[in-house]
């Protein structure tokens, strides 16, 4: 993941589609399928895989395509227990920014799981998120209202997508919105290796007040395939320790507040 040198994109819908095609089939498809699958011709999807393959999301094999790794994040249960430490930081970090009554979205990360657990003492929150785990966190207790993406719920994380769970969304006037994501690094700033989770997120983001990334240390410097957004259209970065100095120039240079877990915040304003 953190080796990539080609450009993240945002992918167009063809390309979206294959690749999620792609997903169930376990990672790989012979070009007929997919085009049988899709209803175009095969060489409609061979020049969108061409597309795919110069922007590092595939690889081509005779006769059809893989998803290359670094598109595929391990479950979220097994993201739980990487860095979990810092995650714990961070989501202390996160809930001191958050008063009692607050509105605000949350999602699929691991990160984002632990900020749900941290805000069990908070009192009536709004919540809209598309994350299981962050429903089942804060539903039900100390008078909290949450709501919930329709939708069939990912295997592999407990996350609904799709049409629905974005019109879902489209309802709400959000005052944070809370986003995890998978790399971050000077030049393109904050990335996810998920188109659905990059769309939902933009989407969430552009119905909120504040944006927060939350991400971990290890982030710093990696790649991954897709931008989330500009970077300056984000508020305050929270992570475990100071990032290295082309990531404090880029959030200088985007007006992004850095939070330190556990340290003094680092204003950027």
């Amino acid at each position: 993941m953190s080796g990539m040198s080609q450009a993240p994109l945002h992918a167009n819908h063809r390309e979206r589609e294959i690749l999620e095609e792609l997903r169930l089939a376990g990672g790989g498809s012979r070009i007929q399928f997919l085009a049988e699958r899709l209803g175009v011709s095969e060489e409609t999807i061979r020049r969108n895989i061409r597309s795919l393959e110069t922007n590092g999301l595939v690889t081509k094999v005779h006769g059809g395509v893989h998803i290359k790794d670094s598109m595929i994040e391990p479950p979220l249960h097994l993201r739980m227990n990487e860095n979990a430490e810092a995650k714990r930081m961070i989501a202390t970090s996160v809930a001191a920014m958050i008063e009692d009554g607050d509105t605000l979205f949350l999602d699929v990360g691991s990160t984002t799981a632990f900020i749900a657990v941290a805000l069990q003492k908070h009192q009536k929150l709004f919540v809209v998120t598309n994350a299981l785990s962050v429903a089942h966190a804060l539903a039900t207790r100390n008078g909290n209202r949450v709501f919930f993406a329709g939708g069939e719920l990912r295997g592999h994380d407990g996350g609904a997508f799709g049409m629905e769970a974005a019109n879902f969304l489209r309802r709400f006037n959000i005052r944070h919105a809370i986003l995890s994501v998978g790399a971050i690094n000077a030049t393109s700033g904050f990335m996810l290796h998920d188109l659905e989770e990059a769309e939902y997120s933009r989407e969430a983001a552009s119905r909120a007040e504040n944006c927060i990334i939350v991400a971990d240390s290890a982030k710093f410097g990696r790649s991954a395939p897709i931008i989330l957004n500009e970077p300056s259209s984000f508020d305050t970065l929270v992570t475990d320790d100071t990032p290295p100095a082309d990531i404090l120039a880029m959030l200088e240079r985007n007006e992004i507040e850095l939070v330190v877990a556990n340290r003094q915040r680092m204003d950027r304003r």
